[in-house]
């Protein structure tokens, strides 16, 4: 079993940046990647970014590529979500989620057997 909690989410206007953070606990030992989604209301929950805690592999949606990043501190069983240029578009739950099994690539939220309660994240413009 792993739990993971959230935090760092808020209330910021456009151009802003906030960084989330997760942390793992639990067996975090046979997590393989952890990641970031995102769920606006009326949409199906969106892949952010994921990073495989092995071999630092990073995965960025398009929609938050070079302004979004990603980072893990292993010894702690943490990832971080650094988001900067934030945008209207970006409101949304964010949520930490593990996988313990190798895909090769993980964007979808099936390929993730655990999950944060989610943080919300609200930009105004």
């Amino acid at each position: 079993q792993v739990q993971l909690v959230e935090s760092g989410g808020g209330l910021v206007q456009a151009g802003d940046s906030l960084r989330l953070s997760c942390a793992a606990s639990g067996r975090a030992a046979g997590i393989y990647t952890m990641g970031w989604f995102r769920q606006a209301p009326g949409k199906e929950r969106a892949f952010v970014a994921n990073i495989d805690r092995s071999s630092g592999s990073i995965y960025y949606a398009d929609s938050v590529k070079g302004r979004f990043t990603i980072s893990r501190d292993n010894a702690k069983n943490t990832i971080y979500l650094q988001m900067n240029s934030l945008k209207p578009e970006d409101t949304a739950e964010y949520y930490c989620a593990a996988g313990t099994i190798f895909y090769g690539v993980a964007i979808s939220p099936a390929q993730f057997a655990y999950w944060g309660q989610g943080t919300q994240v609200t930009v105004s413009s």
